[in-house]
Parts: structure tokens; C-alpha cells; sequence
């Protein structure tokens, strides 16, 4: 849900709610923030709603939901892992849970099209050298 906030102000403010019950119109700006972000596609979708595919700084699907999304609105947890059906079937996945209050009411993921260099960075950030 996306609220205008300040009305009659000269500048444009916005509150962006997300529920369970969110549509894919109301998740793809935070979706398409963060594929800018990270430069890798992404996917998100809501408890009760399907949800966006986001690549090449577009939203190609409205109407997405895929096993891994499901998998963490389920368990409610991290999951990385390479699915074996869909669109991303044999590429690294992360998808991390959306809660509030306790309960998860979405799912964001990240396709690692470099299959693993992109999960590997923090770690890699880590080996400063030694001056």
C-alpha cells in the first residue's frame, strides 16, 4: 500500500506499507530498488499475492511466484540454494523473509547470475590487506 503523506506540501512524500495481502503493483518500486541496488535480477512476492520478476530495470512479471519464494514465506527463513524448477532452475538463489511483528509477509530474492561471486562478496570485502 503506498500512502501519500503531507498534502498540499510542495514536495512529494510517500509511505510505503507492505502487507500480506500487498499486490505486485504495490511491491515492484521496493523490488526494483534494490535490482538497482545489486544489479542482479529480483524477485518478490507477498504471503497472500503473487508478485514482480524484475530484469534489466524492469518489471517483465506481475503475476510471479517461484519454489524458493514459496519455500521462505513457508519456514520463514534465509534460504541460498540452487532451485531445481522455474525460470532461475540451476542458478544461485538467495531469498530472505519480510517480517513484521513476527510474521512473514514477504519474500525478496536475488537471482546470482555469477553464480556465487555475488554471495561471496561480504566475505571478500573482509580480506583487507594488511598495511
Amino acid at each position: 500500500m503506498v500512502k501519500k503523506l503531507l498534502k498540499g506540501c510542495k514536495f512529494n512524500i510517500y509511505l510505503v506499507v507492505i502487507t500480506a495481502d500487498s499486490t505486485a503493483e504495490e511491491i515492484a518500486p521496493i523490488a526494483l530498488a534494490i535490482h538497482e541496488l545489486c544489479g542482479l535480477p529480483v524477485t518478490m512476492r507477498t504471503k497472500n499475492k503473487k508478485g514482480v520478476r524484475v530484469e534489466n530495470h524492469q518489471v517483465i512479471d506481475y503475476n510471479y511466484t517461484g519454489p524458493v519464494l514459496e519455500e521462505v514465506l513457508e519456514k520463514g527463513v534465509v534460504i541460498r540454494k540452487i532451485p531445481d524448477s522455474g525460470p532461475y532452475k540451476g542458478i544461485p538463489v538467495v531469498v530472505v523473509p519480510v517480517k513484521i511483528k513476527g510474521e512473514t509477509v514477504a519474500a525478496i530474492g536475488i537471482i546470482d547470475e555469477t553464480y556465487g561471486i555475488f554471495s561471496e562478496a561480504p566475505m571478500i570485502g573482509r580480506r583487507r590487506p594488511k598495511l
